[in-house]
């Protein structure tokens, strides 16, 4: 078996009980009655035994038995839906969407849990989790009939959902989407009709029903994206009991050939081949304008659906290092340079080496760190009862999000890279595991919105977002860190990080320079750089905070302790991040202020030449 899952639960640990204040979640009025800190490790624990002995397992079929598409129809692996109903059975699935479960897990508390399972099988992972965020969605638009009908068999992981927006000729441009709504005699529902692509879970055969959170447009409504509203269509209509019915007309035409997540089907969708789709209108049909609400309410979903896309990416990472790491401990071939005529060592042992690993652990713990944190945010902003914390977590997941998504996905899938590199010749080949991890990873900086896509919206939009007075007081947050801590043992990593700052508000104003010369095309052409150099402020800032924490905790352990090495790994780690990966934005600051346009420059004939 080539898939070999090794994972663990102490930075989790660090993360949820030493470094974020939990009870600022748990004492909330959802989840007082539920769950504590003191149950912590025992939700961990459990989840990562899930992970490894029921999940794991699945992952070699998922990879060589694949979800298969015949006579419309598509099959999963039996070991998958297996353990799909497990994990949904065992409350670690969809029904931590209800706010009406006591037993609901925060947010930040089930991404760690979902690092375990996705790291387990990353194929299994969209079908439990894409029916969360539908399930979400019908929750806070639907009526309360739609909830009634819906919600119960989504909790339960009976029925799946999922999210359609792309088509084949609009691809992330939904505003250009030709599926239409046209109404009938029914109050509230729609014939439906049109084609999606790219829809992940689109048609399986775990489920007795899936549910296709679907963006249509209505006869009349405005153009692009202002008129697209959002519909429940089902593949089987429910009876008034909420039970599956009749066929709703909706077809699967086929799903992709992948490079990675062989066992997570991607399907083509076709609605009403037969005239005979219907679904429910959530929320209140256009105005007078034309203007609907589905890309509003349709962004709840895809903007959770970006953290997960950036956890998952930071799951596999995790995933290869840790297999890296076990073998770098293991293989002995060549002698220290340090000592040439010397034994043979094992490779962990060369510095090359040490610096991959490093490479790994940093760019992971600091991707964790921001996802992590930006879900404990969601679970202030959703449940906190003070009006200024939750305006300041919501401002804050709105700046991270584009952050989680592409950074992580992009240095996540860099890290693997030297995973692979860390095993040599081995790497490459099927048999080990990280040739699969690695094709499994490259659809994160693709999926919800491409990478470029997430850039455009840090730059366009979240710089601006109040004026810009959001990103400035994010900005100052990291100030404010820098200057709190100037004492510390850290005062050189702080001054890394203080000009790095500095070379970044200096990239803003050149960037700000470019658009009064009316240089609009300069966005594009650094967006992603930018978002690069926030996402490595971001990491090491959230690195050091950490390591301040581990330096305290090595003042009271010995050498010998048994949780030494971990608390000195971070502090170490947040010395790599900060010294050899965050002087990089200073490179970014000299290629913006350079301000070269031969990309935009160069003739399009001269790219075949």
């Amino acid at each position: 078996m080539a898939a070999n899952f090794i994972q663990s639960t102490r930075d989790h640990r660090f993360i949820l009980k030493e470094w974020l204040d939990l009870n600022k979640v748990f004492e909330t009025e959802r989840f007082k009655n539920g769950y504590g800190i003191d149950d912590l490790d025992f939700i961990l624990d459990n989840a990562i035994k899930v992970a490894r002995e029921v999940v794991a397992p699945t992952n070699d079929d998922g990879d060589s038995l694949h979800a298969v598409f015949e006579n419309g129809k598509v099959t999963v692996p039996q070991s998958m839906k297996d353990a799909y109903f497990f994990i949904q059975e065992n409350g670690l699935g969809s029904s931590n969407k209800d706010h009406a479960d006591e037993s609901a897990l925060p947010a930040c508390v089930l991404a760690c849990t979902n690092e375990y399972l996705m790291g387990a099988n990353a194929s299994l992972g969209p079908y439990f989790l894409a029916t969360s965020g539908a399930a979400g969605l019908i929750q806070s638009f639907g009526t309360e009939e739609l909830k009634k009908i819906f919600l119960p068999k989504m909790f339960s992981g009976q029925w799946t959902g999922t999210m359609d927006l792309t088509e084949p000729n609009a691809g992330s441009d939904v505003g250009d989407s030709l599926t239409r709504a046209t109404p009938t005699d029914e109050p509230g529902v729609y014939k439906i009709k049109g084609t999606k692509c790219f829809i992940t879970g689109g048609e399986q055969d775990i489920t007795e029903n899936i549910v296709h959170l679907t963006l249509a447009r209505i006869e009349g409504a405005a153009k692009g994206t202002r008129g697209i509203s959002l519909f429940i269509v089902p593949k089987y209509w429910p009876t008034a009991e909420g039970e599956v019915g009749e066929f709703n007309d909706v077809n699967c035409a086929g799903i992709e050939n992948k490079l990675g997540l062989k066992g997570s089907a991607t399907a083509v969708v076709s609605f009403g081949e037969e005239n005979n789709c219907r679904g429910y209108l959530l929320g209140d049909p256009p105005d007078e304008n034309g203007k609907a609400q589905g890309m509003a309410q349709m962004f709840q979903m895809m903007n959770e659906e970006r953290l997960v896309t950036g956890h998952a990416a930071l799951s596999a990472a995790t995933v290869a290092y840790y297999n890296a790491v076990k073998y770098a401990s293991e293989r002995i071939q060549g002698r220290p340079l340090t000592n040439p005529k010397g034994e043979r060592v094992a490779i962990i042992n060369h510095e090359d080496v040490r610096r991959m690993l490093m490479y790994q652990k940093a760019h992971i713990e600091a991707s964790r760190a921001m996802s992590i944190l930006t879900y404990y945010l969601m679970d202030i902003a959703e449940n906190s009862p003070d009006p200024e914390a939750v305006k300041k977590a919501s401002a804050t997941i709105e700046v991270h999000t584009p952050i989680v998504k592409a950074y992580c996905s992009d240095v996540c899938w860099s890290s693997i890279s030297e995973a692979m590199q860390v095993y040599g010749g081995y790497g490459f080949s099927e048999e080990y595991p990280i040739a699969q991890l690695l094709r499994d990873s490259r659809i994160y900086s693709i999926w919800e919105g491409t990478n470029y896509i997430q850039a455009m919206d840090l730059v366009g939009r979240k710089w601006m977002m109040g004026k810009g007075q959001v990103f400035a007081a994010w900005l100052q947050d990291i100030q404010d860190f820098i200057d709190n801590n100037r004492s510390s043992s850290f005062a050189h990593e702080l001054d890394i990080l203080q000009q790095a700052l500095n070379d970044y508000r200096e990239i803003q104003m050149t960037l700000g320079g470019y658009l009064g010369e009316g240089k609009i095309g300069m966005i594009g052409l650094f967006a992603t750089r930018i978002l690069h150099a926030t996402g490595k402020i971001l990491g090491a800032r959230l690195l050091l905070e950490q390591a301040l924490i581990a330096e305290k905790q090595l003042e009271q352990l010995a050498a010998d302790h048994y949780d030494y090495p971990f608390y000195q790994g971070k502090v170490n780690t947040a010395k790599f991040f900060t010294r050899n990966i965050l002087p990089e934005l200073s490179f970014t600051l000299k290629v913006v202020k350079e301000g070269d346009t031969s990309a935009l420059d160069i003739v399009e004939p001269a790219f075949f030449a």
